[in-house]
Formats: structure tokens, sequence, C-alpha cells
């Protein structure tokens, strides 16, 4: 693993100037930043190291406080990791008495990382989730007894946005770091040169068909990028939720006790267009997918494809490393089973910071949460990155000065806002369903292969979905 020393002096303002514009290349496998006793190698990819003299007075830390080491980690893009670097830096610069030992990774190795530190009651202090939490929720020490005490601030969260990431029973498992819903990233330039049809807000999964096909047929490249595991949201979660009546129908139900529809065959159109779509060329196989490991080397960054399905907290990003290409993106809503019919995707949290069960400094994890959620000096270096701040007063803070990808994300988000939502949706999925999910994205490729038919991969994912409950 790759190791860095930070400062842990560093002043807010220095702090700000270390932001490094993001790339295209692939975020590294991980790295970590020790205390400055232990020795490093300098890295590149990190941002630069500044040495200042910290603040005489700090508002959370005396001469007298406990010296605290912490241990968080996360995963993303290199764009991300600058920015969580530079905050921590700025929160060690506040709190002198409180040293950080963190770690970045792409997302399948920090994954797999957390599930050895899980099996080793290791698990660091402050780590981050997103919607898999259910998995990890043993590690995860609820919020709420900081919450009682003070030492976490959400008064200026709404409920609305604290239940996305609450349990049914009202544990806040942790902060959300950004209200975040998913959308169509796409190159307008290059559905004008092939002559396809812009998206609209009622454009369908036949419209969103026919434009990577014909994007394909006269440029040469993918219509659309690969969805990777977003395939199932895509596919099953929200493909499913658009169908009937406002509300009518889920993947699973909201109590988690079984499935939200009754009949597989609802699922076999969506199986059908995929599938027929990688047997043209229009969207990667399996191989091709494997080749995109993040965002920022997504085939529509790199040229590659026209659109991309995209969380988006991600599009600024990639927005900012298209327009130093010269190509300038658009955010498109997510198509629909019919031009009328339901949107099928609500607001929700990007990801959430946790204070981990197995941490000997739960309250100060805890309160480095909270600042890290509620600071503007702190999320004036975040910049809304991990998706559209929740507490109400950085929100209002980032909007004065956001960049234009920024503003597009922000109107998007406003958009879907105002669409029709049902009235409930469960933010949990039960155990297994990583499971069914990968079975699901293997069962599309049996269908390009013709070893079945887009009925039988209905047919066994729902197979795979109710047997959760059995």
């Amino acid at each position: 693993m790759k190791k860095k020393t930070v400062s842990l002096m560093m002043a807010a303002m220095l702090a700000v100037s270390m932001l490094a514009g993001c790339g295209s290349d692939a975020a590294p496998a991980g790295a970590q930043a020790t205390t400055p006793e232990a020795p490093a190698k300098e890295e590149t990819a990190a941002p630069a190291e500044t040495v200042t003299e910290a603040p005489a007075e700090t508002p959370a830390a005396d001469a007298a406080a406990e010296e605290i080491t912490l241990r968080m980690a996360w995963w993303g893009s290199q764009d991300r990791h600058d920015k969580t670097i530079a905050a921590i830096e700025l929160y060690e610069s506040l709190n002198p008495n409180v040293h950080f030992e963190y770690e970045y990774y792409s997302f399948d190795d920090y994954f797999t990382e957390l599930n050895t530190l899980v099996a080793s009651d290791e698990v660091w202090d402050v780590f981050q989730l997103g919607g898999n939490f259910p998995t990890y929720i043993d590690k995860i020490h609820p919020l709420n007894e900081f919450i009682d005490s003070g030492i976490v601030d959400t008064s200026k969260f709404s409920d609305t946005n604290l239940k996305t990431t609450q349990t049914t029973d009202g544990q806040q498992l942790g902060l959300t770091n950004g209200i975040n819903t998913y959308g169509i990233a796409y190159d307008p330039a290059l559905f004008e040169e092939a002559g396809a049809a812009l998206p609209t807000d009622t454009w369908t999964w036949a419209d969103y068909q026919a434009a990577a096909d014909l994007i394909t047929e006269k440029l040469g490249i993918f219509g659309s990028s690969t969805f990777l595991s977003s395939d199932f949201i895509a596919g099953c979660s929200t493909y499913i939720g658009q169908q009937g009546s406002l509300g009518q129908y889920g993947f699973f139900n909201l109590d988690l006790t079984g499935m939200g529809f009754d009949d597989p065959e609802m699922l076999t159109p969506f199986i059908q267009m995929r599938a027929d779509m990688i047997k043209k060329g229009s969207y990667p196989d399996a191989g091709a997918s494997a080749e995109v490991t993040n965002i920022e080397n997504d085939f529509l960054v790199t040229g590659e494809a026209a659109m991309t399905w995209v969380a988006v907290n991600q599009f600024p990003t990639i927005y900012d490393v298209c327009q130093e290409q010269g190509r300038t993106l658009a955010l498109a809503t997510v198509p629909k089973v019919t031009p009328d019919g339901n949107a099928g995707v609500v607001l929700q949290s990007s990801q959430m910071l946790c204070v981990s069960e197995d941490s000997e400094h739960k309250e100060a994890a805890a309160a480095f949460i909270s600042w890290f959620e509620n600071d503007v000096d702190a999320n004036n270096i975040l910049r809304a990155e991990r998706g559209i701040p929740a507490n109400e007063d950085v929100r209002a803070a980032l909007s004065t000065q956001a960049t234009p990808g920024q503003q597009i994300m922000y109107a998007y988000v406003d958009k879907v806002s105002k669409m029709d939502t049902p009235e409930k949706v469960n933010v949990l999925s039960p155990d297994g369903q990583a499971e069914v999910q990968d079975h699901y994205l293997n069962y599309i490729q049996q269908v390009v292969s013709g070893e079945i038919t887009a009925s039988d991969a209905a047919q066994k994912t729902y197979a795979d979905a109710e047997a959760l409950f059995k």
C-alpha cells in the first residue's frame, strides 16, 4: 500500500490551494497517510504538502486535550481523494490533538479491504458506505447518542434528509454526504453528429436504445457506455418502479419481507434490450465493461461512448474533464417505460460517513463527521463532490459559487425533487442482494451468447431474489 506523510498543522487558507484538478487516470487501488513519525515516499497523485504554524487557539481542543488518532477510509476518484485529504488537514489544523491515518481506494478494492477488516474486528474509526450499507450494519455505531448530546449537529438537516440514512426504527446510521439521484450524462455533439434525437424529459428506454444503436452505426463508438453494477439498479429497481401506478411496484417490498411485484416477465423487456445492444455493439460487453474502473475513465469521458448512467454527484467531475478536452456534456433524466409514466428515480443519500463499532474513539469520530457535513469552510473544499449537501446553510453557500458542472447538477436535482415520487421508499436492501445483482449481470451475458432467453433470465433473476426470503 502506498504511503504518504501528511502535515498535521496546516492552515485553512492553504488547504484550499492544495486541491488538484481531476484527470481521466484511474484512481489508485489504495493510498494511506500516516503520522509524521513514519517514513514515507512522496506521491505525485496526492496534494502537495505545506507546513505552517498551527493557530494559537482552536475551537475544539486545548493543550491538555487527549491525543487521538482516527483511522478513516473512502473510495472514489482522484478528485475526491484530493479534496477529502485537504478537508482532513484543515480539521487537523483546527484540532491539533486529533491526527488521521487515512486510506483511499477504488470501489472494488475498498470493499475487499473492508471485508478483511470486518473479519478481524478492525474496521476504520470513520468509514464510507453507500447503498450496500445493510451488509455492514453490524459494524456501524449509530449516531443517536451523539445527536442527543449535541456532539453531532443535525439542526440544519431536514427530516427527509436524515431519513435517507436511518433504519425503519429510527437508528441514525450516519449523516449523508450528499443528496443524490441518477441521470444520463451525454455528449450532445455526438448525438447531433450521428443524427440521433437528443434526450428529453419524456424519453423512453426505446428512445435510448434507438439513439445508442444509431450512434454506433454512424460513428463506430458505443452509443451508451456501461452502467456497470448500476445495470441492476436500472433494469430491476428503476424499471420495475416505472411500471403500474405510482408506488405500485418495487423490486422488493417496503418491509423487505418479499418481492414487490409478482410477475417476473416485467423484467424481460429490459433484459432483451440490453442483450440486443451488446450484440449490436452499442453497449459494452462484460470484457469491455471491465476496462472501466471509475467514472473518470468511463467510455463517455474517453470519447468512446456518447452517454452513460451516472450518479449525479459524479457529473461535475466528468463535466470538468470533458471541458478540458473541448467537449461539453449535458445531463438527462433516466428514460421511462412510457413517455407519461413514472420517473422511477428518487432523491437519496449518495454515501454516508459512519462511526465504526470497532473504534476506540467513537465520540471523536462522531465529532469529525458532524464537522465534515456542517462546516462551510470544509464544504468549500469538498465542493459537493459526493452530492448536494444536506445541510441547508452549506447548500446555500455553495450554490452561489458553483461551477458550470455543479450548476447543472443542482438544477437536475431540483427537477427530480419536483417529480411525483412514492410516499414511502425503503433505503435498505436485503442481505444477499449483491449476489442477486451479480447473477443478473451474468444472465444478461448468457442471453447474449444464446444460452438462455431474456424470459429465462427474468425468471432466474426473480427466483434468486425471492430465495433471499426463504
